[in-house]
């Protein structure tokens, strides 16, 4: 008889994860679970995270698991999911089941990513399609070093832009005009910094 869990199992969807922030207030609107992956076919000087950039194995998990994950979180305050990187889009597939499943839960969903909506859309790409059919907010374009941004709240340079793809956020959300923040956390010897870019940071040090 044949072990159907054995089956889901196998045919699970996995993300390569770079980093994962269960609460953090520097992704986007509110309290967010924040997902970094690893891999980016981009190379834009100044990139706060440049350890991310190269397709490597970092850590596989299952879009089940990372979702379930997130939704855990609801109890602590946190109202959606950020998917950043590297390149979400490079791992459409898995991040699209990622983002189908909060957004069932009730959580938002916003992806930061170095193409814009235009060259998603021209891919014709059923998984980029359906990963851009469960975002919320989608902050789109490549990070641009000479024109830096220092107004706009999760925007890093003056040429990207903020979709608003859904009715779950308006642009007149005061949210949007609080000031940018950094996080710095200390776990285990390693420090992590997220939030705002700034030239040349970088996202872990030490450990």
């Amino acid at each position: 008889m044949t072990d159907e869990r054995s089956e889901a199992t196998q045919t699970e969807r996995t993300v390569n994860v770079a980093l994962v922030i269960e609460r953090t207030g520097a992704e986007g609107p509110g309290e967010r679970y924040a997902l970094w992956v690893q891999g980016c076919p981009m190379r834009c000087a100044g990139c706060c995270n440049p350890e991310m950039l190269v397709f490597r194995e970092r850590e596989r998990r299952t879009a089940r698991d990372l979702a379930d994950e997130a939704i855990a979180q609801r109890s602590h305050g946190v109202e959606g999911v950020s998917l950043l990187g590297g390149e979400p889009f490079s791992q459409a597939e898995a991040l699209a089941e990622v983002a189908e499943r909060v957004r069932a839960a009730g959580l938002s969903v916003m992806v930061y990513t170095g193409f814009t909506i235009e060259e998603l859309r021209a891919q014709s790409d059923p998984h980029v399609d359906a990963l851009l059919a469960q975002t919320d907010l989608l902050v789109d374009g490549r990070y641009e070093r000479e024109r830096h941004s220092t107004a706009r709240r999760w925007i890093g340079s003056d040429n990207q832009r903020l979709h608003f793809l859904t009715d779950r956020y308006r642009e007149d959300d005061p949210r949007f005009a609080a000031p940018n923040t950094v996080e710095i956390r200390m776990k285990n010897g390693r420090i992590t910094i997220n939030g705002w870019p700034v030239h040349g940071a970088k996202t872990r040090l030490g450990g």
